[in-house]
């Protein structure tokens, strides 16, 4: 693989160090699950703790770079240009519910452009990354969107509400940036959905396109209610028109 930017080695260091206290911590939610209070203030913290680190790590190499997170929301530093888009625990559900599929996310947007973005499922050790013309990466592997050309062969992911009947075979893994990412590694042949924040997405979106992957317009100066439909370009075309009333 070509060798990674100084920026997106910190963001890795920054998920494995904020890893270890949610990795802890999900040991601890299965015990919570049985108990009557329930885990979701477990998880709240977990969520702002996992943040918190994260946004530590980020700030010692790039003290003037702004942010913009979930829980801590828009935090604008002297650096405008530079924004960190981070989400502590993207599949926060899954998580409270002890079920092992959710990820850090984190995405650096410059100049309204995403140009390097990284996913870190730390329960399954998968880490996927992608930098502007520099290819998408899985545990060091170059990885890239899926071939196939006929739509009744693949397999698509989505989430939340659909209101029409669709005709795909889809699943709904509650985590869309690792439906993102497993669509850039080939897993997913597509995925679509709307009504997301900017965290979940910010670093699927350059994940997808470096993979050799094809996303409708997205403005990411907007930090709700974004849509997606991704897919490879094969089947880009088929898969807007059955989605034409999503």
């Amino acid at each position: 693989m070509n060798s990674i930017s100084a920026n997106l080695n910190v963001m890795i260091k920054a998920s494995e160090k904020a890893s270890k206290i949610l990795i802890r911590d999900f040991g601890e939610i299965e015990k919570l699950q049985v108990s009557q209070k329930g885990p979701s203030d477990f998880v709240t913290n977990s969520d702002l703790k996992t943040e918190k680190i994260i946004i530590e790590e980020l700030k010692k190499a790039r003290p003037n770079y702004s942010i913009i997170s979930e829980e801590n929301g828009i935090e604008n530093n002297k650096d405008t240009n530079n924004t960190w888009i981070i989400d502590p625990i993207d599949g926060t559900i899954n998580f409270l519910h002890g079920i092992p599929h959710f990820a850090i996310s984190i995405a650096l947007k410059s100049n309204n452009e995403i140009v390097s973005g990284l996913i870190f499922d730390p329960i399954k050790n998968e880490m996927f990354f992608a930098e502007k013309d520099n290819g998408a990466f899985f545990n060091n592997h170059r990885i890239k969107v899926s071939k196939k050309n006929e739509l009744n062969n693949c397999l698509f992911a989505t989430g939340g509400k659909i209101k029409q009947e669709l005709d795909l075979l889809h699943r709904k893994s509650g985590s869309a940036a690792l439906d993102m990412a497993y669509v850039a590694a080939g897993r997913y042949d597509g995925y679509f959905q709307y009504n997301l924040n900017l965290w979940d997405v910010a670093a699927g979106i350059i994940l997808v396109k470096e993979a050799g992957g094809m996303l409708n317009e997205i403005d990411l100066s907007v930090n709700k209610n974004i849509k997606i439909i991704a897919s490879s370009a094969n089947i880009n075309t088929k898969l807007l028109e059955k989605l034409s009333n999503f």
